[in-house]
């Protein structure tokens, strides 16, 4: 892989470029069209490019299995945290308005901000896991079947 170099450059300086892309479009999913789901494949996005262009294992090294199993659940965690606790300030589960009873407008928009985090992380975490599935598996075809 060593005549690949100018490729891995591009890929060391456009992975960071695609992480603030979408942490972008991550906070400002509210006021423009994205949010959670989008901000969570590009994220993702940016761990397949490295894992295609570096390998599995070094991306595993960078974002091990256990993580992504971590993150997953983190973020299906902080969504129906954020639901639970519209239900013990007794007002509907995801009532935004609960997070800042005397400003509802500010707890509607703090509520969306959380929910959708908690979006972005699952999706992240998905989409990775969905990668590194498909990446471990043995091929069933040599390259001299092909």
């Amino acid at each position: 892989m060593k005549h690949h170099l100018i490729l891995r450059v591009i890929t060391k300086l456009l992975v960071g470029t695609i992480f603030l892309f979408a942490l972008y479009v991550q906070f400002h999913g509210d006021y423009s069209p994205g949010g959670g789901f989008q901000a969570g494949v590009i994220m993702a996005a940016g761990f397949i490019i490295y894992g295609l262009v570096f390998s599995l294992k070094k991306v595993k090294a960078v974002f091990p299995p256990w993580m992504v199993h971590k993150i997953i659940a983190l973020g299906v965690l902080i969504y129906a945290a954020t639901g639970v606790y519209s239900l013990m300030k007794r007002y509907a589960y995801l009532d935004y308005s609960a997070i800042d009873p005397r400003h509802p407008v500010h707890g509607q928009h703090l509520g969306i901000l959380i929910v959708e985090l908690g979006v972005g992380v699952t999706v992240t975490g998905v989409m990775v896991a969905v990668y590194y599935a498909f990446a471990s598996r043995t091929p069933s075809l040599s390259d001299e079947d092909w």
